[in-house]
């Protein structure tokens, strides 16, 4: 089976910097591109940013210049800076994978962090 864990959430002030890891374990062969999005109440879940495997990245409008999104094997972070109070939301992880050589591949979801930021 395949998880994915998400920590690093937590209460921040406005400003502050969190740093959010989410790491892929189970039955993994490969992992293409893993995400960060975030959802808040009564609204779609959106895009925050992604990173292929091949290391090119995608952002949000609102995350360019303050969110960097990495990955390091199986896991992927995302590191929050200046963060504002509209950056309040739960954040999810999401990771397309293939579980074995002979299958295809599929998406997988985290089950989110809380970020909240104080103003």
């Amino acid at each position: 089976q395949v998880q994915l864990v998400e920590s690093g959430g937590g209460l921040v002030q406005a400003g502050g910097s969190l740093r959010l890891s989410c790491e892929a374990s189970g039955s993994i062969y490969s992992i293409g591109v893993m995400r960060w999005y975030r959802q808040v109440p009564e609204k779609q879940r959106e895009l925050v940013a992604g990173v292929t495997s091949d290391g090119s990245t995608n952002y949000a409008d609102s995350a360019k210049g303050r969110f960097t999104i990495s990955r390091d094997k199986n896991t992927v972070y995302l590191q929050m800076n200046s963060l504002k109070p509209e950056d309040t939301a739960v954040y999810y992880c999401y990771a397309g994978l293939r579980p074995s050589l002979a299958g295809g591949g599929y998406g997988y979801w985290g089950q989110g962090t809380r970020v909240t930021v104080a103003s």
